[in-house]
């Protein structure tokens, strides 16, 4: 006699620290989500179970065109909600209506000539942090998160708030604003690893529900308070304050004002949806550039070699959008690190009506999945896929690829808004900086990212040792 698990998959994760060779849940997790891809490989679709929620995880870009494409499964799951606290309806938790108009409002406010007015923004804290680097390059080791966390959190603050921060610069602690937001947001995705949690009403009483609510609390009144000093700008000078009201702060206060088709709740649902995206994302998307540039000395020669002909000894001038659209190489560079360490480690849809999916039908009420590390590591797609190889981003390798084998910033209509409506900030603000970063780079011996642990590289194989560390992505993104 067979009786059901009802862990389902989640009975496969060791108890133990120890049983777990040492390494966290979400990091052996994501091993064991490459085992089972690795296992199933021949199979069109395959059935993962959490506790006694079935996820039907979509392995191959025609798969996940099918979902993705199209825009009758936008909708996200039931544990999206759980986000709630912090995002609020915002563009990434919201579905149907709400979301199409959330969208077509925002879509304007990442236009590329505002992009134009934030890219100095953007140069200008890259090259604090570089000159912050080279103080670090004498060093055998250097843990280059906190830094990097500082520097996007100044871009990020001063792009959507409007406010100049200037953490780098004092290296004083930051805001309670932002430790509240960092670390309310880290325990969320404990509780889908928790089945009895799940329910609101336990989880309000439990200690951890109480000490999210309690972050959550912290980040929004900060928020709050910033939407209504904001508010009296606008009122008493007519017009958003600022340099040309630039920050999504005064662009959406703006709109509030003339179209009236929005709420401040809903102003503050968005402003907290962009600062918990791309904070965190972004620092956790750099730490691993660089890391890999470290890790492979003939690709950083490589990368060098082509700031040099576009800046040559110029260390100090800005990097221009034309220059971001030479830097060829460096984007192939974050392509692959986006192949082999995706930003966002999961993407779900919920299908509200019966879809069939390669031939199989698979009923409404299904929850559909897309792990991109494992998509990205794909044989079929990505030979030798744990090659770290930039080359296959080269056009004339890239050309012919299915469009959906490759989707850090996931795909289809409820794609990153970064991506699709302000393609640029996407790729090229993290080659800008990258740019300044490699710079530090030329100086010093090895500068390794605090998140990548016991990394080397086999010589005979040019293969990254290095254990896919997901936790740090897990607590900044719980997908898209």
């Amino acid at each position: 006699m067979r009786f059901f698990n009802l862990l389902g998959n989640v009975s496969d994760l060791p108890l133990t620290k120890k049983a777990r060779n040492g390494q966290s849940v979400l990091v052996y997790a994501q091993q064991l989500l490459l085992a089972y891809g690795k296992l199933l490989e021949q199979e069109k679709l395959y059935c993962l179970w959490l506790f006694t929620l079935p996820l039907i995880v979509l392995p191959n870009a025609e798969a996940v065109e099918t979902i993705f494409s199209g825009t009758k499964a936008i909708e996200k799951p039931f544990f999206y909600r759980w986000m709630n606290l912090f995002f609020g309806n915002g563009v990434l938790t919201s579905g149907g209506h709400k979301w199409k108009s959330q969208r077509k409002m925002l879509n304007p406010c990442f236009r590329s000539d505002i992009l134009k007015d934030h890219l100095q923004i953007i140069n200008e804290q890259s090259q604090i942090l570089a000159k912050r680097l080279k103080g670090e390059t004498e060093k055998e080791f250097t843990k280059i998160s906190k830094y990097l966390s500082d520097c996007t959190f100044d871009i990020i603050c001063e792009i959507i708030y409007g406010l100049d921060l200037g953490t780098q610069q004092s290296n004083k602690e930051r805001a309670p604003f932002v430790y509240s937001l960092n670390k309310g947001f880290s325990l969320i995705p404990r509780r889908s690893l928790n089945v009895f949690l799940w329910p609101d009403l336990i989880f309000n009483f439990s200690k951890i529900g109480r000490e999210i609510r309690k972050h959550s609390q912290v980040a929004r009144d900060f928020t709050r308070d910033l939407i209504e000093k904001e508010k009296q700008n606008f009122l008493e000078h007519s017009q958003p304050s600022g340099k040309d009201g630039k920050s999504l702060v005064k662009l959406l206060l703006k709109h509030y004002y003339l179209s009236k088709e929005m709420s401040e709740e809903d102003i503050r649902d968005q402003l907290m949806t962009f600062m918990i995206a791309g904070q965190d994302t972004t620092k956790i998307a750099l730490s691993w550039i660089l890391y890999m540039l470290g890790l492979h000395g003939g690709i950083r020669a490589k990368v060098h070699e082509e700031l040099d002909l576009i800046f040559g000894v110029d260390h100090e001038r800005h990097a221009t959008l034309e220059d971001l659209k030479n830097m060829k190489y460096l984007e192939c560079v974050i392509k692959e690190t986006f192949r082999v360490y995706p930003p966002v480690p999961l993407l779900t849809r919920y299908l509200k009506e019966d879809t069939t999916i390669c031939g199989y039908q698979i009923p409404k009420g299904t929850i559909c999945a897309v792990f991109p590390h494992v998509l990205h590591r794909d044989e079929k797609v990505f030979p030798n896929p744990e090659k770290f190889d930039p080359d296959r981003f080269l056009p004339e390798n890239s050309a012919t690829r299915h469009p959906y084998a490759w989707i850090p910033f996931s795909a289809g209509p409820r794609n990153c808004i970064v991506r699709s409506g302000y393609r640029p900030m996407a790729i090229n603000a993290r080659k800008n900086y990258t740019r300044s970063c490699v710079i530090v780079l030329r100086h010093s011996r090895q500068v390794t990212a605090a998140s990548c642990t016991a990394g080397r590289e086999d010589v005979s194989t040019g293969k990254a040792s290095v254990p896919p560390s997901v936790e740090a992505s897990w607590k900044a993104s719980a997908g898209r």
